[in-house]
């Protein structure tokens, strides 16, 4: 499944400036894509507009092919399985329930459970570590707690493409490197990952490419090694920043300076 957006602009109502200006991206079929940015650069409004949420004042924005608001909600569903930055659980629900309904968009005119959906559920717990919950009520898990099983749910849909929006947050480091793993395990499987972070180095380490916003335009796009760059990185964040590599991985790591230090 294919992701891409053309001179793509999107303005909320009464704003200076648009939220998205021009933006053009292409994310390859069975490829992990980062966006990054500082905050309010657009990575959440661009997420929105690739899953056709927001109407765009110009431009396209398309999933397959076609125009992303012309998806039935079903359809889309069925082949993208989505990870929003946060929700709120307005009543009681065991997690096992919560991932569960991840099988909803594929669940026939009575709605009961198969086999298949069961086996869908029960991989996603494993995957997502997180089967020794299953009787949890969700209220009471921890922050990165209930991030994974809000992935486990995503999986459970047994999606063509998966898009996520700080993915890793409130995780700990065995929890980020097992979920990010899973992603980079999943594109390599074909599936289509599209993830929004903040998080340079682990982005620069799984990523096949990436996307740079500054400001709702492009900054920079393209592998790992091409946007990080300091001189790039600092213009966008306005920061000094040193790019090295990683002496362990060989990717490029980000150091972030002392104000003043160039």
């Amino acid at each position: 499944m294919r992701f891409s957006a053309t001179d793509l602009v999107v303005r909320y109502p009464g704003s200076g400036r648009p939220a998205l200006d021009g933006v053009t991206m292409d994310v390859p079929d069975g490829s992990l894509y980062a966006v990054l940015g500082p905050n309010g650069s657009g990575k959440s409004t661009l997420m929105k507009a690739i899953l056709g949420v927001l109407r765009p004042v110009a431009g396209h924005a398309l999933v397959d092919g076609r125009e992303a608001r012309a998806w039935s909600r079903r359809d889309l569903a069925r082949a993208v399985g989505v990870v929003s930055q946060a929700e709120s659980i307005a009543f009681p629900l065991t997690v096992r329930e919560l991932v569960g309904m991840g099988r909803y968009p594929h669940l026939g005119a009575l709605g009961g459970e198969r086999d298949a959906d069961r086996r869908a559920v029960t991989r996603a717990l494993e995957q997502c570590d997180v089967e020794d919950l299953a009787s949890r009520d969700v209220t009471t898990l921890s922050g990165g707690e209930l991030q994974r099983v809000r992935i486990a749910r995503a999986l459970a849909q047994e999606p063509r493409a998966l898009v996520l929006d700080e993915p890793t947050a409130s995780l700990d480091i065995r929890h980020e490197m097992a979920i990010l793993e899973l992603l980079r395990r999943s594109a390599d499987g074909g599936m289509t990952v599209l993830v929004v972070t903040h998080g340079l180095d682990m982005a620069a380490r799984f990523a096949d490419r990436m996307l740079l916003l500054a400001r709702g335009s492009v900054a920079a796009e393209g592998p790992p090694g091409d946007v990080m760059r300091s001189e790039t990185l600092e213009r966008v964040y306005r920061w000094p920043i040193a790019v090295t590599p990683d002496p362990t991985t060989g990717d490029p790591r980000v150091t972030p300076l002392r104000a003043g230090a160039h």
